[in-house]
């Protein structure tokens, strides 16, 4: 076991979690320990739901364990039913309370509730929360799902959205509207919005939509080997991955495919000039293997970048990340070690990071910009706006929220070229007040390698781009260094540059 700050995935009765949270109608008891009960922290603290999730605890303690922890489970499955009356209920076991092997399943079909009742088996110290969901949703579809007459219509089901996914709500949104685009209705929405009478008729639809194989593969699997059920392998973001995703769900619904491209703004900005400041552009991208994927094709052909490093924390989606390296010509990093993240991130020194909440932690340390394209994110990451990723606006969502870190970046480098301008220089006050409130002048400051930068060198590495000026620093003061210099003045700056450039 691996004590850490933070982590990537939690246990996999969170992945549970966000299907039961996503769902109506279906209750989730946990036989959990004190402790172990902070579901209502990731959803409407995280989330800002505006109503509880459907989970009870048994919150069994230390003392509890000498006494029959069974029974207190069996009481919590009791209770959860007469106090929700929900359609459905799963049950299992946190990371804690698999230890001590009480089985929930079997405890709760001795009850005889008289509702469909889903025991999880999910392996705590083994797999992880990303798992957890997508074997929930398949042992959910499993039970509860059944064969069924088709729909009149040609339907899809959207299957992989959960409470807690990264823009899973307004993907939602978008994803209907481009199939309503081409005549095609929607069947069922799962989990999210989902009841057990939803899953019930979800073989009516005539194909699948899987928006996030992480969450909902095993379900997709499932209903394509017993009911013939095809379903989608794209997932639609990014401006190519959307026209791929119209074509292909086109060629199974036997429809001509059809994409209103009158809203998109990022092929026109990318033939632009403007655009030229962002080609070329170092990126390392980390995140969920779905969303790495999309950006990566996004970051290099849609946008210019040119892409530094590609990775992802969850093992499950390990090989089709490790493939999509080899595609690009760099090595691919699977962990969900943050540490080793950072580690990789200092040595790269892109210009831009796409990543998850904790690249964004990283960035701020090492300096780089960072743009969240995946869970595990913060509140900051569920707008009250519309803000989605796949789709027509998803592209357009995107480009914003990529650009806009290099783009005020070089607003910040034309601040720091003219800080010595007469208006502009540190000294200088607020130029709305009628006398400049003096600040005091900058000092020496003496770097992680004890070598002391004089102030006309300091002045000077200001003038450096900002995307390049950590690494320009560190390059200058190793330099300094390995060569015995207690000081850097502008002739070393200078020499170091000469040096690094051979």
């Amino acid at each position: 076991m691996k004590l850490a700050v933070w982590t990537y995935e939690g246990p996999p009765h969170v992945g549970a979690m966000r299907v039961a949270t996503g769902m109506t109608g279906l209750h989730y008891v946990l036989h959990a320990p004190q402790g172990d009960t902070y579901a209502d922290l990731l959803f409407t603290m995280i989330e800002r739901r505006n109503h509880r999730p459907p989970v009870t605890f048994t919150t069994f303690q230390a003392a509890d364990l000498g006494a029959d922890t069974a029974s207190l489970f069996k009481q919590a499955c009791q209770n959860a039913y007469e106090r929700f009356r929900p359609e459905a209920m799963i049950v299992g076991a946190s990371c804690t309370a698999e230890l001590i092997q009480d089985d929930p399943g079997g405890l709760a079909e001795t009850m005889g509730l008289p509702i469909p009742t889903v025991a999880l088996e999910l392996p705590s110290y083994q797999r992880k929360e990303n798992f957890g969901a997508d074997e929930t949703f398949y042992q959910i579809v499993r039970t509860l799902a059944k064969p069924t007459t088709k729909t009149t219509k040609v339907t899809a089901n959207l299957i992989g959205p959960t409470a807690l996914g990264f823009r899973h709500r307004d993907d939602i949104s978008e994803v209907i509207a481009l199939l309503d685009d081409m005549g095609i209705g929607v069947n069922v929405v799962a989990p999210m919005t989902a009841s057990p009478d939803d899953i019930g008729r979800l073989s009516a639809a005539h194909f699948n939509v899987l928006m996030y194989p992480e969450t909902a593969q095993s379900a997709a699997r499932w209903m394509e080997r017993e009911w013939g059920m095809a379903y989608t392998k794209t997932v639609p973001i990014g401006v190519g991955a959307t026209r791929d995703f119209v074509a292909e769900v086109a060629n199974i619904a036997e429809r001509k495919p059809y994409l209103d491209e009158s809203r998109l703004r990022l092929p026109w900005y990318s033939q632009s000039v403007d655009s030229n400041y962002l080609t070329g552009k170092r990126v390392f991208i980390f995140g969920d293997g779905t969303h790495v994927r999309a950006a990566a094709r996004i970051a290099r052909d849609e946008i210019g970048f040119e892409v530094v490093g590609v990775g992802c924390y969850n093992r499950e989606q390990a090989r089709g990340v490790r493939t999509l390296a080899k595609q690009y010509g760099v090595e691919a990093l699977i962990t969900d070690d943050y540490l080793e993240v950072e580690r990789i991130l200092a040595n790269l020194e892109p210009e831009l990071i796409l990543g998850t909440q904790m690249e964004r932690h990283i960035g701020k340390r090492l300096g780089i910009p960072c743009t969240v394209i995946s869970a595990p994110v913060h509140v900051q990451d569920f707008p009250a706006r519309y803000s989605p990723q796949m789709g027509i606006e998803g592209a357009n969502v995107i480009f914003d929220t990529w650009v806009h870190p290099l783009v005020m970046g070089l607003e910040e480098h034309l601040l720091t070229m003219f800080r010595d301008d007469f208006e502009f220089h540190d000294e200088a006050g607020p130029s709305h007040h009628g006398v400049a409130h003096q600040t005091q002048s900058p000092t020496e400051r003496r770097s992680d390698t004890d070598v002391i930068w004089l102030p006309a060198a300091q002045a000077e590495l200001k003038k450096i781009p900002f995307f390049v000026r950590g690494k320009a620093r560190r390059n200058t003061e190793v330099f300094a260094s390995e060569r015995g210099m207690a000081e850097i003045s502008v002739d070393t700056l200078y020499e170091a540059k000469a040096h690094y450039a051979r």
